[in-house]
């Protein structure tokens, strides 16, 4: 079976990180991708899909400190849905991508580093740009 979201988008609010219970951080984002095509008439047209990413452990304090609303960023993750039951009684459900791996994108007059950052990384980011890794998830 393959789970595999893989996105390309500007992030929508800058990230607020929450600490559960137990201590781990979790940082909630929404990303805007868009698609542009021609209609039949030849027009440019342009759709915009929200998508809900949650960013865990050190991944989410990574967001915190370096990634801002309007950051263009590369996320790849999986999908999972989940249920509430909201104040009123009724069933809810959201559709989620939590992501394993993030790489901020930028354009070159912007001089900043494409970098990625996986679920295992360490707090700091780490340039790995090039790179393939093979992660044990």
């Amino acid at each position: 079976m393959l789970n595999k979201v893989m996105l390309i988008g500007n992030v929508g609010r800058d990230p607020e990180i929450r600490h559960l219970e137990n201590g781990v951080a979790v940082v909630t984002l929404p990303i805007a991708t868009t698609e542009r095509y021609k209609d039949r008439n030849g027009d440019f047209k342009e759709q915009t899909e929200w998508h809900t990413v949650v960013f865990w452990r050190n991944l989410a304090e990574i967001v915190e400190k370096h990634v801002h609303k309007g950051s263009q960023v590369f996320i790849e993750g999986r999908l999972r849905t989940r249920s509430w039951e909201d104040q009123s009684g009724q069933k809810r459900f959201i559709t989620e991508i939590v992501a394993d791996t993030m790489r901020l994108l930028g354009r070159r007059a912007d001089s900043q580093e494409s970098r990625t950052v996986t679920a295992a990384s360490t707090p700091e980011i780490v340039d790995t740009a090039g790179e393939h890794d093979d992660l044990p998830f």
